[in-house]
């Protein structure tokens, strides 16, 4: 229990006390899961603080994927989440602890079970789902989502000009697509493009092997550092007429998993808030001026108190959302408004962290200017803030504002 602590350092040469509600659980949200859930999350977070935390501050300053903690990841089911038949609300407090531990990876995991599993265990072939969910589900293989495109992130469902066309028993891909997560280490992509023959957005799984495929890595972020999002150029690439997904004929279907795969960025809203706390309560007790430690300062117990508040207002408003995905009940609405919710009060939590760790806060190396950097990430991708807010919007008005 204490794990979460131990890692949130503020210095590679000091030392963390262990203080009260190390897990920073106030609310007990961890004792709404079942027994053996219960057991999975503890030892799930453990090995995530332990293990995955700290290394991570590394491969974030270089850039680089750390393919060793993806091994370690799959052993732990990180990779078959989609799939293993635990409750939403055990899958989204995955969610929040990867997000804990490092904002990329929990990028990678919630991508690859969201977009990448489900949509292959949901629409894809028996074919497609022998050939594909073993390694994926293990994390052995990955496969990068390849939706937006250099001219179009907003206006994707109506904007995409990425074309397939079938020739003689072979879909032939043409396009272009941008910020593609995993683009440049995937073992294929699932690419979506429209079909010049019914003018139909479909997914297709393109091997990244094939001639015409090609990855480019987007350098120099300041934000998922460790994420490889790539360019992709399709020139021509030609793919078997079965690598179609069958369920995958019109946007529509894709769009009930990005419903989905929206709510899960709200997850990772409440994540960082959960590291900030960690690396700003840690901080606090350690650091010194005028003779005292920061944490028995007033307007610093009052940072602390509002990250905390923050944090754990956006997991009590995931847990419903859990709940209404349980019932069925969940709307493209619901998830904007839990994204653009739970990121907006994560930009505030880490900007308060940053500013609580004085000029420490703008280093990697004390983490909180990792987080705040990963934080800008969240608040944009997976439609950004503005986007999200007019969705919930429109529901509660009835009236567009999008163009």
């Amino acid at each position: 229990m204490e794990a979460v602590s131990a890692a949130a350092g503020a210095g590679p040469e000091q030392e963390n006390p262990a203080p009260p509600f190390p897990d920073a659980d106030l609310m007990y949200i961890a004792d709404l899961l079942s027994a053996d859930e219960r057991r999975r999350y503890l030892d799930t977070r453990e090995f995530l603080q332990s293990r995955v935390r700290a290394q991570s501050i590394d491969y974030w300053n270089r850039e680089e994927f750390p393919f060793g903690l993806l091994a370690e990841m799959g052993k732990r089911g990180l990779g078959g989440l989609q799939t293993d038949g635990t409750s939403k609300l055990f899958k989204g407090l995955m969610y929040v602890e990867v997000a804990r531990a490092d904002v990329s990876l929990s990028a990678l995991v919630g991508i690859h079970n969201e977009l990448i599993v489900g949509m292959i265990n949901e629409l894809g072939s028996e074919d497609q789902k022998r050939r594909w969910l073993p390694g994926l589900t293990a994390f052995t293989q990955l496969g990068a989502f390849a939706l937006t495109e250099p001219d179009h992130g907003s206006d994707i469902a109506g904007g995409l000009a990425t074309t397939a066309r079938l020739e003689n028993g072979e879909w032939v891909i043409s396009g272009a697509k941008r910020w593609i997560g995993a683009g440049t280490i995937a073992d294929f992509a699932l690419v979506w493009a429209r079909d010049v023959a019914d003018h139909q957005i479909k997914g297709f799984i393109v091997e990244t092997d094939r001639p015409g495929y090609a990855a480019t890595k987007i350098a120099n972020k300041i934000g998922l550092r460790i994420m490889q999002n790539a360019d992709i150029v399709l020139d021509d690439v030609r793919i078997p007429e079965a690598n179609l997904l069958p369920g995958a004929t019109d946007f529509s279907k894709a769009n009930e998993l990005l419903r989905d795969s929206r709510a899960w960025v709200g997850w990772q809203g409440a994540g960082i808030q959960l590291a900030a706390f960690d690396v700003a309560r840690s901080y606090s007790l350690q650091r010194k001026q005028f003779g005292r430690e920061l944490a028995r300062f007033q307007l610093i117990q009052q940072q602390l108190a509002e990250i905390l508040g923050n944090a754990s207002a956006s997991l009590a408003l995931m847990v419903q959302l859990a709940r209404i995905q349980e019932d069925g009940k969940l709307e493209m609405a619901q998830a904007a408004m839990a994204k653009a919710t739970t990121t907006r009060l994560a930009r505030a939590s880490v900007a308060m962290g940053r500013s609580l760790l004085g000029g420490n806060g703008i280093s990697s190396d004390f983490e909180m200017g990792k987080l705040f950097g990963d934080a800008e990430i969240l608040y944009t991708y997976e439609g950004s803030y503005e986007i999200n807010s007019l969705i919930v919007a429109r529901a509660m008005t009835g009236k567009s504002a999008f163009v």
